[in-house]
């Protein structure tokens, strides 16, 4: 029988897992983190730089029985959108219609978000709960990307229970291909700068 929850970490780390942490020694260093700084409860101006900058997402739900779903959510940088301090969204567009998350969530509304930036080896997870928001003809505007061509079918939003940082062990470091491209013309315009200036410094008199 689980108790109730006291610390934020808790939504993670139930008797059973604390069962294990102890088995295997690192319930102590655990129990000091849980005592002193914790796990963050609300979304931080950083953790909102962090969900601006993400393309894409994983989210997590699981049905009555338990039986647990991840999907790959993704968009332009942006297309997550902090709505206050306890919770933040995307715009949920027309798709394959198996509509998994959403019978999940009727059902059972705890999720689990995964923010991956693989380029610097960082990595946040959510905990919250999920909801859909539909027909808000305002809230779909404000919460779809600028000049993404995709029709909105509803607002999905995550109110945020807990989060925590992940260390970069075993990260690979990917990088988009938009980031590369645009580091590769930034190169080529500079050794057309330089190799102007080569053929000025060489022309005569």
């Amino acid at each position: 029988m689980s108790t109730v929850p006291v610390y934020p970490s808790d939504v993670a780390f139930t008797d059973a897992v604390k069962a294990q942490q102890t088995r295997l020694g690192s319930r102590r260093a655990y129990a000091h983190m849980e005592e002193s700084s914790g796990w963050q409860t609300r979304i931080t101006p950083e953790l909102e730089a962090f969900i601006a900058a993400r393309n894409s997402m994983y989210l997590a739900t699981s049905n009555v029985a338990g039986q647990p779903y991840i999907q790959h959510r993704g968009g332009p940088p942006g297309f997550l959108r902090v709505i206050d301090e306890q919770s933040f969204g995307f715009a949920d567009f027309a798709g394959n219609k198996q509509y998994i998350t959403l019978g999940n969530i009727q059902e059972n509304p705890k999720a689990h978000v995964f923010l991956m930036d693989y380029a610097h080896r960082r990595r946040i997870k959510i905990w919250g709960e999920l909801s859909a928001v539909g027909g808000n003809a305002e809230l779909n505007q404000r919460m779809k990307p600028e000049g993404y061509k995709a029709r909105v079918e509803r607002v999905m939003v995550v109110k945020v229970a807990a989060w925590d940082t992940n260390c970069p062990q075993h990260i690979p470091i990917k990088v988009d291909i938009e980031d590369v491209r645009e580091a590769i013309e930034s190169r080529d315009k500079k050794i057309a700068e330089l190799e102007a200036e080569l053929q000025k410094l060489r022309a005569p008199g």
